[in-house]
């Protein structure tokens, strides 16, 4: 499954807001520095999904706060 995500880096909170078109606004704490952030990004989508981080990939956009994601299925 694909997402669309657009991150926030250095949020007060960290949070995911679920849009009306499926994609995701997603709050972390981290900065955008040495992928601090898509770490943590990573990390708060495998807890949402209740999946492993090594089944969540970001596919595109690695360094924009807009990104697409990749879930893979578990098996």
């Amino acid at each position: 499954m694909r997402i669309k995500v657009k991150v926030k880096p250095n949020s007060r909170h960290a949070l995911i807001e679920p849009q009306i078109d499926g994609t995701l606004i997603v709050r972390v704490k981290s900065p955008p520095k040495e992928g601090k952030a898509n770490q943590e990004l990573i990390k708060s989508l495998s807890l949402f999904y209740s999946l492993p981080p090594s089944h969540i990939q970001i596919t595109s956009g690695a360094h924009r706060k807009e990104k697409t994601v990749t879930i893979l299925k578990r098996n």
